[in-house]
């Protein structure tokens, strides 16, 4: 991959002085930022890429970090990317090791002193190759709970990427809630076979709706375009969708990479080891995760029956089944 490649067009490389948050202009002044290299599979504007993003451009802005980043890396790519930016003096990497795990996990051990932290479907590795998960499963669920009281046929759908186990855990606990207040609801469920093909979305939205499914549980990016094409609602995941789809998408299982990138950050500032889960930082209980909704649209018991189990997700006294075997 030639440098060109490697630092997208859009590359972000935070200032050294905080605009407008003079709560860290000390900071800025007395030390050096931390380098922190961001390697996306993606495009940045795919949901989840988007989150980690968002997370790593505001740290940024305030003058926590110093960020650079990569979009669209593909799987060949991605080790090399890591190496560039290893060789770069980034202190922290964070991206995503879902196509690359065994190789991730070499690199960072030929990078002893560089911070590895990657989404991924395995553990840690050493005392510098740290993961997290997607866990918004607890405001899948609950959007699952509004989604079974809403139906008119019966059916659900939810569209998906590929079949590993947080985005398993995801769909599953969606269909959990809806069966909570609906077991005899059925539940439709499609695999798309990537990350990113907001048209292949749309096209196995479309046939969910088709089979009768006249709410859609969009995983992937896409799905809120079939519900909108035939006019039925959708339900979107790790960010709001609704301000893109104000009469389709009423809810939204949201995720805030933020908390795990600042427990991340707060590990390699202070040279500890960053070899271990973050995923815990992404519950709703630790306000990494939570669910957004459009007031009104599902039936008022229905939210506020929703609004209970989460203030008991909240505080620690209801957990979201998780379920990571490939939904049927």
């Amino acid at each position: 991959m030639t440098k060109d490649i490697l630092i997208s067009r859009r590359a972000v490389i935070a200032s050294g002085i905080a605009l407008g948050v003079s709560g860290f202009a000390p900071l800025a002044r007395a030390a050096t930022l931390m380098k922190v290299a961001g390697i996306h599979a993606s495009p940045v504007e795919n949901a989840w890429n988007s989150c980690l993003h968002k997370a790593l451009q505001d740290a940024a802005k305030e003058g926590v970090i110093e960020y650079v980043f990569s979009e669209g890396v593909s799987g060949t790519d991605y080790p090399r990317a890591m190496r560039e930016y290893a060789e770069q003096g980034n202190k922290l990497i964070i991206g995503e090791a879902y196509a690359v795990e065994k190789e991730a996990r070499q690199v960072a051990a030929d990078y002893p002193d560089t911070a590895f932290v990657l989404g991924s479907s395995g553990a840690e590795a050493g005392d510098n190759f740290g993961v997290f998960g997607t866990w918004n499963h607890d405001g899948a669920y609950l959007a699952g709970m509004l989604a079974g009281t809403m139906t008119k046929s019966n059916i659900v759908g939810s569209v998906g990427a590929i079949p590993i186990p947080e985005v398993n855990m995801l769909i599953n606990a969606f269909a959990e809630g809806v069966k909570a207040v609906n077991p005899d609801a059925k539940h439709l469920v499609s695999f798309i076979g990537t990350f990113f093909d907001p048209p292949k979305a749309r096209e196995a939205g479309l046939a969910q709706i088709d089979a009768g499914a006249d709410i859609l549980f969009g995983e992937r990016i896409g799905t809120a375009d079939a519900a909108k094409e035939r006019g039925i609602k959708s339900i979107g995941s790790l960010i709001d969708y609704t301000p893109r789809y104000p009469d389709t998408v009423f809810a939204n299982a949201m995720w805030y990479f933020r908390p795990i990138l600042n427990a991340a950050i707060a590990d390699a500032a202070a040279g500890k080891p960053v070899g271990k889960t973050y995923t815990s930082y992404g519950l709703m209980k630790e306000g990494g995760s939570d669910i957004v909704f459009v007031k009104g649209v599902a039936p008022a018991e229905a939210e506020a029956a929703m609004e209970a189990k989460r203030a008991e997700i909240k505080a620690g006294n209801f957990e979201v089944p998780k379920m990571m075997d490939e939904p049927k």
